[in-house]
């Protein structure tokens, strides 16, 4: 079968990302492309404006702390019960990153306009919030259909690539996400579309069935791909692996210190990870 759309590596794969790039990332457990996250802090990108969809933790501590991203626009970093993303306080603190705060509907709403590839949006439940006061190009007009009703507009979200890991991609480079529909919407919203690693491809066509087809992301939304078995980790995958939770255990002890974080990228990032037993 042919395989002319699969990238040779990952860090292939990370090469399609220039330098300020716009790039939309997904939740800690939604298929969170963890070994190109690795790759493009290896080859040193920069001044990224990194879009989370609604929210991301661990992807987004290690580009922020590596320093890959200049603007980040998010409705949180956490790592929930896991402990702090200490890069991203850090960071907060030291004013090094531009913040372009938000709400997971407004994150939804205005990636949503942008896979319809219409100007902006409309939502409601954030006027007279401070997040209204502290985004500018949030715009509040009179609803155009009604008296007395103000109506906020977010402007469109349009990265320029989605990042995501996947079980696997069938043979003609469709990628099965099942029910993560965060994912498709990323990639549909993203000019160049998605950037996917896989754990494995498939001699199938996804397309053939329904019952596939209902839970795949189509070719036509797919950038390049790359095959990476555990692609996900130290994060788990659905149905594949469970999170590595000594392993962020261990992040969440180095990270409090930009020397500890060193000491991690050191050992984890910066060489070629090898099966992640």
């Amino acid at each position: 079968m042919s395989q002319e759309w699969l990238s040779a590596s990952v860090d292939e794969l990370a090469a399609h990302v220039p330098d300020g790039a716009k790039l939309a990332v997904g939740v800690d457990n939604v298929g969170v492309a963890m070994e190109t996250t690795r790759a493009l802090i290896r080859r040193g990108v920069r001044d990224l404006h990194l879009v989370c969809v609604p929210m991301s933790g661990l992807q987004a501590d290690l580009l922020i702390g590596a320093g890959c991203v200049a603007t980040l626009e998010t409705s949180a970093i956490s790592f929930g019960e896991y402990g702090t993303p200490h890069r991203f306080h850090d960071a907060l603190k030291r004013g090094a990153l531009h913040i372009m705060d938000a709400t997971c509907p407004a994150i939804y709403a205005a990636v949503e306009a942008g896979r319809k590839d219409i100007p902006f949006i409309p939502l409601r439940g954030l006027i007279g919030s401070d997040l209204v006061t502290h985004r500018p190009d949030w715009k509040i007009i009179d609803n155009p259909y009604a008296d007395s009703d103000p109506i906020l507009l977010l402007p469109a979200i349009r990265p320029d690539f989605a990042l995501m890991h996947a079980p696997y991609a069938d043979r003609n480079g469709n990628i099965f996400i099942g029910r993560r529909r965060d994912l498709a919407l990323m990639a549909q919203a993203a000019r160049h579309g998605a950037l996917v690693t896989v754990e494995e491809v498939r001699d199938t066509d996804l397309m053939d069935s329904e019952e596939t087809a209902a839970g795949a992301l189509s070719a036509l939304y797919v950038e390049a791909s790359a095959v990476a078995p555990r692609g996900a980790w130290p994060l788990g995958l659905e149905g594949s692996y469970e999170i590595d939770e000594p392993h962020f255990r261990r992040y969440g002890e180095l990270a409090r210190t930009a020397d500890g974080f060193a000491r991690y990228l050191d050992e984890f990032v910066q060489p070629r990870r090898q099966a992640a037993e």
